[in-house]
């Protein structure tokens, strides 16, 4: 963060070079006695050209964030802008547009179109939007990523790394101002994991790209600039430069953190849709804790 942190709020940056910012922002699910509160008021900046991870318990509220942040969920009070455009206001259609043309996204799921190739489903977003793809941009980003000699292939083809390395270059494609990856190692072996954490690396630092990635694994955390800590729905901390020892040390303290509306403690219920619990499948070696892998598979 550019001050020191006892002068901001966890989570807050300079106006300066803001991707993407919300304050207030509120998530409740359910209502009455069953009224779930995913999110607290929360405050937070997404600085533009950085890698910020964001990790928390199981039904820590980090995916809703996300969610929130990208426009793919409603919030229920409080505001969120994409740079200087306020999304929470936009109808419908002109979230589909913004999400279209500003937004990439990786998910666990790789959502590949089988039928067609590599090169085929990197460029289908733009493709149905009526665009044409920046071939300088699209090749860079094709060669970043190793997939060269991989555009004839269709998904069955490809290994599991070479497909979400297919996902990663459609996230790419239209140069996007963000890009939200949710667990985009959870369905990898820690090999290919390191691999795409690798290109998300190269990502922010060869190509200016802005990425907020969800994760419970201190390893994949390890990899961004930024850590930011929820619990009970809330940012309670964050962490520069981090380290998978320092991550999987601060995660510690909220290990039996459960969100739930009345402040019910541990085991009160309460379980986030989107936020699951459970072990993360074929996520090998990536978390050296162990620990439970959130699965969201929304998709625009």
């Amino acid at each position: 963060m550019s001050t020191p942190a006892a002068e901001h709020a966890v989570g807050r940056a300079e106006a300066d070079g803001i991707a993407a910012r919300a304050r207030g922002l509120t998530k409740a699910y359910g209502s009455g006695e069953t009224t779930v509160l995913a999110l607290d008021s929360v405050d937070v900046d997404i600085m533009r050209g950085r890698f910020t991870a964001v990790m928390g318990p199981s039904g820590s509220g980090k995916s809703t964030l996300m969610h929130c942040l990208a426009g793919l969920d409603t919030v229920s009070a409080g505001q969120v802008w994409l740079g200087d455009t306020e999304i929470t206001g936009l109808k419908d259609r002109e979230l589909t547009r913004l999400r279209r043309d500003r937004i990439g996204f990786m998910f666990q799921s790789f959502n590949l179109i089988p039928t067609l190739n590599a090169a085929e489903n990197i460029t289908l977003p733009m493709d149905i939007a009526g665009q044409r793809p920046d071939q300088k941009w699209l090749d860079q980003v094709i060669d970043t990523l190793g997939l060269r000699d991989r555009l004839k292939h269709r998904p069955a083809q490809l290994s599991g790394g070479q497909q979400q390395r297919v996902a990663c270059a459609r996230a790419l494609a239209s140069r996007p101002e963000l890009i939200f990856a949710d667990e985009p190692t959870g369905n990898l072996d820690s090999r290919a994991g390191l691999e795409v954490l690798g290109f998300l690396r190269e990502a922010v630092d060869d190509l200016g790209q802005t990425v907020v990635m969800v994760t419970h694994d201190p390893g994949a955390a390890a990899h961004s600039d930024l850590v930011l800590f929820l619990g009970d729905g809330r940012i309670v901390d964050e962490m520069e430069r981090p380290t998978a020892e320092a991550v999987l040390e601060r995660m510690k303290r909220f290990d039996t953190i459960r969100v739930t509306f009345d402040g019910g403690g541990a085991g009160a219920g309460g379980a986030i849709p989107g936020e699951g619990s459970g072990a993360s499948s074929g996520s090998g070696a990536m978390a050296p804790d162990g620990g439970s892998g959130d699965v969201t598979l929304d998709k625009d």
